[in-house]
């Protein structure tokens, strides 16, 4: 099970995905000898869940049942751990395409965060491309790099423990893409402009109070400025 590349059957180390009626899911780490207790009963990994195909309808013991989901992306961000305030999939849609990603794009990203806006970057940009996160947290960077092994999307991200603030991005003119999720994005724009290639898309997640801010600053270095409202929903 990859979250960039669909797998038929559930194995033991997946994430899956458990539906468990409309509005209701859960995340599990599939894993032998296991149960997950639901509102419908019992599940038990090694006979209910291992072996068994992707959005398989399994009936658990009290008789109910719930279906059996391979993971993505937006299915992520409904059901992870949240570690910090995350955005959903509205907007993550509008700013995978105003940061023009595609597979083989390189990305730079801080905060990391939860996790959510990261996984849809790598999705985008998998098989070739490359994420480089920033997170200054040290409990949330080494959760950030467990859960992209577990999610077998490891080989194309690294996680840098920094503040981007100070240290920047790790990398110097590679990134085709830039996106800051941080209280001051504005004491970021020198670094993300050191991290940018020549031709390079950058964005910033922030209240409407800062978007004059973030434009003026933006605009002495790009050529042109574009301003979107997120839903933060």
């Amino acid at each position: 099970m990859s979250f960039v590349a669909y797998e038929e059957l559930v194995k033991e180390g997946d994430t899956a995905i458990l539906s468990l009626g409309h509005g209701s899911m859960v995340a599990v780490r599939v894993q032998r000898g296991a149960q997950t207790q639901t509102r419908h009963g019992v599940l038990r990994h090694s006979v209910d869940l291992i072996g068994r195909p992707f959005g398989s309808k399994v009936i658990c013991s009290r008789g109910g049942w719930v279906y059996v989901l391979h993971p993505t992306p937006e299915l992520w961000t409904l059901n992870l751990p949240h570690r910090t305030q995350i955005l959903y999939s509205t907007d993550i849609a509008l700013l995978t395409m105003m940061l023009e990603l595609r597979p083989g794009s390189v990305v730079c990203e801080s905060g990391t965060g939860s996790g959510s806006v990261s996984h849809a970057i790598i999705r985008s940009i998998a098989p070739t491309g490359h994420l480089h996160t920033v997170e200054f947290h040290q409990q949330r960077a080494d959760k950030a790099r467990e859960e992209f092994q577990e999610h077998r999307v490891g080989r194309w991200v690294t996680v840098h423990t920094q503040d981007v603030c100070h240290s920047g991005f790790g990398v110097r003119h590679v990134a085709d893409a830039i996106f800051l999720d941080i209280p001051s994005p504005w004491e970021a724009v020198g670094h993300a402009w050191d991290a940018l290639k020549v031709e390079g898309v950058w964005g910033t997640c922030q209240g409407a109070a800062w978007d004059a801010v973030v434009e003026w600053r933006c605009g002495h270095l790009c050529h042109t400025v574009a301003v979107a409202r997120p839903l933060l929903a």
